[in-house]
């Protein structure tokens, strides 16, 4: 089965914050753990994927920009987005779909937002997903702490399906490239 790793608005304004935001929670350990699960997948020849946000920085500038902390890879494709959905309007769909993609590895920001929406909508387009439990994160918000958020999501997601196909959440450290999805089947 084909891989990728997608990691989904991991943009520099939006990480460190702005004015109006702040930085997202545990910036600097999903930072790491990012680059840790771009370095497997890069010895194990899986392709990584990056979507970025067109909200983010007003799309131009350096602030748009994946972190400039996270080692992109050089071959890495990039799809920009104008909604949450990182499946709407981008290419993103086609894009796995032409290289025969079974599983996907998600990582990026914003947990209840383009994380949540992207784990969903794979797994109703043929996919099946790991997210990666300490991968994603998001600020607080009026209701919930950023960590209360992230635990919430990880725990809603682990075992979310969608018929064939579903989802299920395990930490950078596991070998997330060796899927586990055929023993829940």
């Amino acid at each position: 089965m084909n891989q990728t790793l997608l990691i989904i608005d991991a943009q520099q304004e939006l990480m460190d914050g702005n004015q109006e935001e702040s930085p997202v929670f545990n910036k600097e350990q999903l930072i790491r753990n990012i680059n840790k699960v771009i370095e497997r997948a890069k010895e194990s020849n899986i392709p990584v994927v990056f979507v970025r946000d067109l909200d983010v920085a007003e799309g131009k500038g350096a602030g748009f920009q994946v972190h400039n902390e996270i080692n992109v890879p050089a071959d890495a494709k990039t799809f920009d987005k104008s909604a949450t959905n990182s499946f709407h309007g981008t290419g993103l769909l086609s894009h796995l779909q032409s290289q025969q993609v079974g599983h996907l590895v998600i990582m990026g920001c914003k947990t209840q937002h383009c994380i949540d929406t992207a784990v969903r909508t794979a797994t109703i387009n043929g996919f099946d997903v790991t997210l990666v439990a300490d991968g994603h994160s998001t600020e607080d918000n009026d209701v919930l702490s950023a960590e209360q958020i992230i635990k919430h999501h990880n725990s809603t997601l682990h075992g979310h399906y969608n018929v064939e196909h579903f989802s299920v959440v395990r930490n950078a450290e596991e070998d997330l490239f060796r899927p586990t999805h055929d023993s829940y089947r």
